[in-house]
């Protein structure tokens, strides 16, 4: 009898565990077929077919832009193969899901999802002066079948300017720039002292971040024309940096020798024109400046600080963070025919025109004087309040001598005698906000400018010619 019941277990326990392997048989079985049909047998989507990048300066590596693969299927794919078909030659560089290369193999990407693939590109010296284009592709394989996403890039040889004066690298500039390529800054470009650089029309200058073109108690003349104007930005062309302002410095003028800007536009700086104080040996102004649009400003258009003399007609500054125009601890300077709008980013928070003859720092209260402050034929106006601010310190006979003639200005109180003929009606522009600063016939600076001829211009800034006999107010001369 025990010896029959040890035999009936034994049978018992030999079909338990031959039923545990049939079991376990049949789970290999299913996870094997699972796991051999868990991939779909389609294809590939893509954001783009093509990845532009227009313009890249050789040298200078560009911003990143990326394009997206999805997985559209029901089922997870399988990318046996992703390869940028120039290899470690391109000059692109990828980065596929947070890893750098140039081939990448076994990327899955589950049902309905995506992925991001990040490039850049780098190019070098080409050793022409037109732009060429440089292309290469991405190769995606799945399931047998090849897809292509194409890469390319406009690329420009230019003049390169660079600085750091931390590690003695100093660029100095005389002479004249040529102007059949563009002129890169990174850092600094100086003019020296007693040195002096001319820039003529046609020319592109572009500065990298913080970047700056500096005269230092040298000249510099930039002297472009009305139909081949200079044009000065920053270095980064996509089309994401057209409008962001702040992309470097600016033009600094210190002691500087009399210097001129004539037919220029400077987009997207910190301080469009910054001029710092004067060199007393000279009785002519600092800097004339004419003809000339500076917009997109991040705080200043036209900066004047301790001192300088300057001139300007026919300038339009506009779109400015802080004020199109400031004068800080003095200055002695005219403008004719001159648009300072604060129209821009600050949205009429702060004025268009702020004037001050005193500055405040560590150190104490300096005060100095404004033997001329004219402004002749000018606009000064914008969205939002009041847009002129004059804040002044008389102490110890300081002179202090200001005249608006036949101005349009937004300010309340127009009653103090140094507002000649001026009147604060809404100039009517076009577009104010789209950088429109043309006018309709019913403007308040339609054909109501003064006749002087010490404050009319002969032609405005676009070049046409003025009514002399009744010259319409600001930088642009209406139909």
């Amino acid at each position: 009898m025990y010896y029959t019941f040890v035999i009936f277990v034994m049978m018992k326990l030999v079909n338990l565990f031959f039923g545990i392997a049939i079991l376990a048989a049949l789970s290999l079985s299913s996870s094997s077929c699972k796991k051999k049909n868990q991939f779909g047998d389609g294809n590939l989507s893509f954001s783009n077919d093509t990845l532009v990048f227009d313009t890249v300066f050789t040298t200078i590596g560009s911003t990143t832009k990326y394009f997206k693969i999805y997985n559209n299927q029901n089922k997870a794919l399988k990318i046996s193969e992703v390869q940028l078909m120039g290899g470690t030659a391109s000059k692109f560089k990828l980065n596929l899901d947070g890893t750098q290369g140039t081939n990448f193999t076994d990327v899955e990407i589950p049902s309905g999802d995506s992925l991001f693939c990040f490039v850049e590109v780098k190019l070098s010296v080409n050793g022409q002066n037109l732009p060429v284009i440089v292309e290469d592709s991405v190769r995606f394989t799945t399931n047998g079948e090849n897809q292509y996403v194409k890469l390319a890039a406009w690329g420009q040889d230019m003049y390169y300017h660079y600085s750091n004066i931390g590690m003695g690298i100093l660029d100095t500039n005389e002479g004249t720039w040529a102007n059949d390529k563009p002129h890169v800054i990174y850092g600094q470009a100086f003019v020296d002292e007693g040195k002096t650089l001319n820039i003529i029309g046609g020319t592109k200058i572009y500065l990298h971040k913080n970047s700056i073109l500096w005269n230092y108690k040298g000249t510099l003349n930039i002297d472009g024309d009305y139909n081949n104007k200079v044009t000065i930005q920053g270095d980064r062309l996509e089309a994401y940096y057209k409008d962001v302002p702040g992309q470097y410095y600016g033009i600094y003028f210190q002691e500087a020798r009399p210097s001129m800007i004539d037919n220029c536009i400077i987009r997207n700086a910190t301080a469009g024109i910054h001029i710092d104080s004067r060199d007393p040996a000279y009785s002519q102004a600092t800097v004339t400046i004419s003809n000339t649009e500076i917009k997109n400003a991040s705080s200043y258009g036209l900066f004047l600080y301790d001192g300088p003399k300057v001139y300007g007609e026919n300038l339009l500054v506009h779109s400015t963070g802080v004020h199109s125009l400031l004068v800080l601890q003095g200055a002695d300077f005219t403008f004719n025919q001159c648009d300072f709008l604060g129209y821009g980013p600050g949205e009429g928070s702060t004025a268009a025109v702020g004037i001050s003859n005193h500055y405040t720092n560590s150190e104490g209260t300096f005060v100095a004087q404004i033997p001329n402050a004219n402004f002749n034929n000018c606009v000064i106006y914008g969205s939002g309040g009041e847009h002129l601010a004059i804040d002044t310190i008389q102490t110890g006979g300081l002179i202090l001598n200001f005249h608006f003639r036949n101005s349009v200005i937004l300010k309340t109180d127009l009653s103090n005698p140094m507002f000649t003929f001026c009147n604060n009606s809404n100039p009517n522009f076009l577009d104010p906000n789209g950088d429109d600063f043309n006018f309709y016939s019913t403007s308040s600076i339609n054909n109501t400018g003064n006749t002087n001829p010490a404050y009319t211009t002969s032609r405005d800034i676009n070049g046409n010619p003025r009514n002399l006999g009744s010259p319409d107010i600001g930088a642009i001369e209406g139909p």
